[in-house]
């Protein structure tokens, strides 16, 4: 077994300068033609391997997609939550998380929609939707915290306000008629539904104080 600070072999570099060409050669021709426009085939020749070998490391097209829109997501959800600890105010900490997270997704919007679809669809014990399943939780997670530290809001309901908000994150992103939205238009809508949310939550809270 290589221990941790022990050389790559050549086998191993190999097999990662493949993956490379061929995430790097998925990402340049989704984001040329959207994830409908292109073949494996395609990919294949861009990332100059066999198309048997293209299926060592993807099995499909959607796979493929998931593996390049995976490390997109990544950076988003680093992005976000790195803005939200200047933010001020439990809107502006939400909004400023899912920015960056709206924008990753609307960049290419065949090519989002897809991604959320086949996270959600697909088979989750696949390799690239597992780790895709996995960032989608640090999202959560991460709007979750930053909920909790609204005194207003207990850690419990803070975990299930950072659900709903992520539903509606999937909602604005993947449904057909918010197609044309632009990132300004679903981060609008996600604020003022947030603030709706919120608003409701405290008003209860009051009422069940006072009676």
């Amino acid at each position: 077994m290589r221990g941790p600070g022990a050389p790559i072999g050549r086998r191993e570099r190999s097999k990662q300068d493949k993956r490379e060409r061929i995430r790097d050669a998925a990402r340049e021709l989704f984001a040329l033609h959207g994830v409908g426009g292109v073949t494996t085939q395609q990919i294949a020749d861009h990332a100059d391997v066999a198309i048997g070998t293209l299926y060592l490391y993807a099995a499909t097209k959607a796979e493929l997609l998931i593996m390049v829109q995976n490390q997109k997501f990544a950076t988003a959800i680093d992005d976000g939550l790195a803005a939200a600890s200047t933010a001020t105010g439990t809107i502006d900490e939400v909004l400023a998380v899912i920015r960056p997270v709206v924008s990753c997704l609307r960049e290419h919007v065949e090519n989002g929609r897809t991604y959320l679809h086949e996270l959600i669809f697909g088979d989750p014990t696949e390799p690239y939707r597992r780790e895709g399943l996995t960032l989608a939780a640090r999202l959560e997670g991460g709007l979750a915290t930053l909920l909790a530290r609204d005194q207003r809001i207990n850690p419990q309901d803070a975990g299930t306000l950072a659900r709903v908000i992520t539903a509606i994150l999937h909602l604005s992103t993947t449904a057909t008629v918010y197609m044309d939205r632009s990132v300004e238009e679903i981060l609008a809508d996600l604020g003022e539904q947030t603030q709706s949310i919120l608003a409701q939550r405290h008003r209860g809270d009051e009422v069940r104080r006072l009676g």
